[in-house]
């Protein structure tokens, strides 16, 4: 028999000694301690099942704000005039032949590049809202908030409010199966005519800063087909055409709604009011294609949606720090709960996730960028819930064939993943797409972390292809000196972003991890090592130092004067990436303690602060690793009312992912990590950690 590799080994180890741990953790109170009590009644929380999102505002529908998303619903404009599909280039750059420096475009192409940076983009698919008689829009001071609880246990939103001094309940939940929400709404307002509900369809639009996504005032630019409409029945189906993009729309209501039809297809309001009933029951389905399933009532989505929440909360990991004596044992408990709410809810569908989830349009119009997918992704691994991130990795296997080509269009070999992209894999025009260089061996790290969960020889084959062809890319891009026998990587652009050098340090420690880890997994599946992996690996730049601390690059030895702010890039070598040949463990620990003393943390991003508490713990500094977790930093390292973390130009799921990844470690350890319960928390006796079914990092 085989002996069991050290991961699983630790894995095993650590998991008994925590199993030890008696009572076992109350996951309900755990959970529910947390619920959201936020009563602003323009504020957005979002409700989904990972594919599909329904942001509610106080109202518990969007009376007053909040996008319906999901990761299906994709939109491009059309070319401009004189444009011609085939000037795009599928590939995302007019770059050709191997990269020298940034991404060169050509003179004229500022409209194309324009037409690529905004499409394709995520859209909103609807609002749904109160309205008073008539449709006419109801004004937030006309709605007293009375109480509002997002009940995490079951996914179900309540709010109860007034307007005219008479009492309105809104439950709100979104289906766990298909893209549905449903409502009930109860108020005598509704028998008396006084309150409807109008769903109204947008035109996209990826201008941001207002309450909803899209145009609503452009009814001539998209199409609503009325497919149903019997009374009988008591549904309405709509097809929705937008430019090249159809969707459909199915709307249930309960006895005693009638509903007003849009006109024509160019009226986009469609209205239900209730005669003869205080209550009613609504139910919205969204599909890219025409549902013809059955439409659950609201009460059994309900039941449906809290079993899948309940499940969801009993399964996979938990971490409990209610019985610390460090008075912030409340609030990064809360930020760990909420975290892994919000990720479910919108970050774990068809494709990965962007910067803002499902929330609203970012400035990258949706579109995810291929190095974030880590911290989107990862944390899944940790928390037992691979299946989570499966469909969302699977976008590795779909744009083979895009970084294929963007690979020999740029004179190399293998694999080369794109940037910022949509569906179809395609990046958009960027400066540093061909030189941001970190996402590259992403695929291989999500590898490992399935083949810790599943070691077997399936795993194996459905990763082959996609580490064989990443590697390739990454042994072909080093650059070799003849004279000193040493590979550059040459342009890079680091973590950062702060420019294009040659030889930043990160990119270097995950080069050469990357390079070894794709012969690991030949070994594995009985193949020969490949010899020019060994080689780059072997003979890669050493990691830059300046004063006995590691900097940005080999070029920037002005790391800590003046480009100590954005991603602290030297402390991922021993953080984010494990213990690794080149890198030296103390002058890893004084680049962390130097960057914890310089750097500009008002400056940084949500995920920054997980980044630094990562190697915090792996360097035996856990009273740093929950400083950095916990550090007030302004905007950039907060998390609101929600959850959400607002380190970023929007809300920012990056900082949510790291998060969940670094308290994770904290708790279950990583390879090579003390023996003891929790290695990456104190262990003055401050925190008392209680955790279950998680699993220790790479």
């Amino acid at each position: 028999m085989k002996p069991l590799p050290a991961g699983i080994l630790l894995y095993l180890l650590v998991f008994t000694s925590s199993m030890a741990l008696e009572p076992r953790i109350d996951r309900h109170s755990l959970v529910t301690r947390h619920n959201i009590e936020w009563n602003d009644i323009m504020g957005q929380i979002p409700l989904g099942n990972g594919e599909f999102c329904f942001n509610a505002d106080g109202t518990g529908l969007q009376t007053f704000g909040g996008n319906t998303m999901s990761h299906w619903a994709w939109h491009s404009f059309p070319l401009p005039e004189g444009v011609t599909p085939d000037q795009i280039p599928s590939t995302g750059t007019f770059q050709k032949g191997p990269v020298r420096g940034p991404d060169v475009f050509p003179e004229g192409s500022s409209e194309i590049r324009s037409w690529m940076f905004d499409n394709p983009h995520i859209f909103n698919l609807g609002r749904i809202r109160l309205t008073k008689a008539g449709g006419t829009e109801l004004k937030p001071e006309e709605v007293e908030i009375l109480a509002r609880k997002m009940d995490l246990w079951s996914g179900i939103h309540t709010s109860m409010f007034t307007i005219n001094n008479q009492a309105v309940r809104v439950t709100t939940c979104v289906h766990p199966d298909i893209d549905m929400v449903t409502f009930r709404i109860e108020s005598d307002l509704l028998s008396r005519g006084e309150l409807e509900i109008s769903v109204d369809f947008p035109y996209p639009d990826i201008q941001r800063g207002s309450s909803w996504s899209g145009d609503f005032n452009r009814g001539n630019s998209h199409r609503t087909l009325i497919l149903r409409s019997s009374g009988g029945s008591r549904q309405a189906d709509f097809h929705r055409q937008i430019d090249s993009v159809d969707y459909y729309v199915s709307i249930r209501y309960s006895r005693g709604g009638k509903p007003a039809m849009p006109a024509d297809d160019r009226s986009h309001s469609f209205t239900i009011r209730c005669e003869g009933s205080s209550t009613l029951e609504l139910e919205c389905v969204f599909s890219a294609q025409p549902f013809a399933g059955r439409i659950d009532y609201s009460r059994t989505t309900m039941k449906k949606c809290a079993r899948h929440w309940q499940a969801f909360w009993k399964n996979g990991g938990a971490i409990d720090l209610s019985g610390s004596k460090d008075p912030r044992w409340k609030e990064l408990e809360r930020r760990i709960v909420l975290s892994q709410y919000l990720l479910a809810a919108q970050s774990a569908g068809s494709y990965p996730s962007s910067e803002a989830g499902l929330m609203e349009v970012d400035p990258w119009r949706g579109q995810f960028h291929m190095e974030m997918t880590w911290w989107h992704l990862a944390h899944y691994g940790l928390w037992d819930r691979w299946s989570m991130a499966e469909e969302a990795l699977d976008c590795y296997r779909k744009f083979i064939p895009s970084a294929t080509a963007l690979s020999q269009q740029l004179g190399y070999k293998g694999l080369k993943w794109g940037k910022s992209v949509g569906p179809q894999g395609r990046s958009a025009p960027w400066l540093g797409n061909q030189v941001l260089l970190w996402k590259q061996p992403h695929p291989i790290f999500f590898a490992e972390l399935e083949y810790r969960l599943y070691p077997k020889p399936e795993t194996l084959e459905k990763w082959s292809r996609i580490i064989e062809g990443t590697a390739l890319h990454m042994a072909d891009y080093a650059v070799f000196d003849s004279k000193t026998g040493i590979y550059h990587l040459d342009p890079v652009m680091p973590p950062s972003e702060q420019g294009i050098t040659r030889d930043a340090v990160f990119d270097l420690a995950y080069w050469r991890w990357g390079l070894t880890q794709a012969q690991t997994w030949r070994k594995r599946m009985g193949r020969e090592p490949e010899p020019l992996w060994d080689k780059v690996s072997d003979n890669l730049a050493p990691l830059p130092v300046d004063s006995g601390v590691y900097v940005h690059s080999a070029e920037w030895n002005d790391t800590y004067i003046n480009r100590a702010w954005e991603h602290p890039d030297p402390v991922g070598v021993f953080g984010m990436l494990p213990a690794i040949e080149g890198v030296d463990r103390d002058t890893a620990h004084r680049t962390l303690l130097k960057v914890w003393q310089t750097w500009d943390w008002k400056r940084c991003w949500g995920w920054d602060f997980p980044w630094f508490a990562m190697a915090a713990a792996r360097h035996g500094e856990p009273d740093l690793a929950i400083e950095a977790l916990l550090l007030d930093a302004g905007t950039k390292n907060h998390y609101d009312e929600r959850g959400v973390c607002t380190g970023g130009p929007c809300p920012y799921l990056p900082g949510n992912g790291g998060l969940l990844y670094a308290v994770a470690m904290m708790a279950a350890g990583w390879d090579g990590a003390p023996d003891r319960h929790a290695p990456g928390f104190p262990g003055d006796g401050t925190w008392t950690v209680r955790w279950e079914g998680l699993k220790p990092a790479l």
